[in-house]
């Protein structure tokens, strides 16, 4: 098995990030690693020129989130870590792949409708290729599997059919070029919501900081966000099913479940019946628990800008000796002659 994913270098990680994706590599990687496999974790510093930004930004973004990644158990000498910058591979490999891409396929993704919005002809040419970039930072690698949320299902199938149609024009039917790449769903993968709306995700662009629990907040302000998180007047349920129509109650509960390594019926087995006053300062202090040493480590390692920096040139190396082959192999296919 191999593991291939990534994540952009937006910065400002918060508790959404960590409970719905990090935590995850984390077990993949003590999983998959123990069974002779191999995990990928990669910033997608490519993917971030599609819209617009600060480069300054970018290349700290890039150092803060490797910080975050090794904070929250993610081992560099486990799991390949590494930029995509570093491995130019990535959009060598998009160029190749762009011919047999094609644009009703590209035009029917979701995620270029909805960044796109209105103003399709102002978008960015790399916002719509974006997809391709994907597919070729999974299928350089021969990934057998990859994380995948509701949100890029899509995507997923799409690096399928670029793969399958790639194999079918290039390569003979006993040796196609490109492993087809399963989606690995994870079991516990959770979806955080705002401390403000229940009803929508947890976000870095939310103008409200109060809105969700970033991975540098102090134990006192991690206390001050969970007492200020909007509820409800009515305790809590006994069972699960008492959670529907409460979205800032249900949430809440589901985070408490998450850090617990518990269920949410679990949780409700416990506290059902108890009002916020009780519930709020127990997850409170669960948070600040389990935040506290990752916290502690982060902040120390943001600072260590030559160990970043050769944590990311080392997993560059790792997986340029990794993609070069398949690479190689896509240019002889195609009858591409290089020196």
């Amino acid at each position: 098995m191999r593991i291939v994913s990534g994540i952009q270098p937006t910065g400002n990680l918060h508790l959404g990030n960590y409970l719905g994706a990090i935590r995850n590599w984390v077990a993949m990687q003590d999983k998959v690693t123990a069974e002779g496999g191999e995990c990928l974790y990669f910033l997608a510093d490519l993917h971030a020129i599609s819209m617009p930004h600060v480069p300054a930004d970018l290349a700290a973004n890039t150092r803060e989130m490797i910080a975050a990644l090794v904070a929250c158990g993610l081992d560099p000498e486990r799991s390949i870590l590494f930029n995509q910058g570093q491995v130019p591979q990535h959009a060598e490999l998009q160029w190749l792949l762009n011919g047999t891409a094609r644009m009703g396929w590209l035009n029917r993704m979701t995620q270029w409708k909805d960044k796109a919005g209105k103003n399709r002809e102002g978008a960015s040419v790399a916002l719509f290729t974006y997809p391709v970039l994907q597919a070729a930072d999974v299928l350089l690698y021969q990934a057998t599997h990859v994380p995948v949320g509701e949100d890029q299902k899509q995507h997923l199938e799409l690096a399928r059919d670029i793969a399958q149609k790639f194999n079918n024009d290039f390569c003979t039917e006993d040796a196609p070029l490109f492993t087809l790449p399963a989606p690995f769903i994870p079991p516990e993968a959770a979806r955080i919501m705002s401390l403000r709306d229940g009803t929508q995700k947890m976000s870095k662009s939310d103008p409200s900081d109060m809105s969700r629990i970033n991975m540098t907040d102090s134990a006192d302000t991690i206390m001050q966000k969970v007492k200020k998180a909007k509820t409800d007047p009515e305790p809590l349920p006994s069972e699960k099913a008492g959670l529907e129509g409460r979205p800032e109650a249900k949430n809440l509960v589901a985070i408490y479940a998450a850090m617990a390594g518990s269920t949410v019926d679990a949780v409700l087995g416990e506290f059902g019946g108890e009002g916020f006053g009780k519930f709020k300062p127990a997850l409170g202090e669960l948070l600040v628990e389990k935040l506290g040493p990752i916290n502690e480590r982060f902040l120390a390692l943001r600072e260590d800008i030559p160990a970043l920096d050769a944590i990311l040139r080392k997993g560059g190396e790792k997986a340029r000796a990794l993609g070069i082959p398949t690479l190689q192999k896509t240019y002889d296919a195609l009858g591409i002659m290089r020196g």
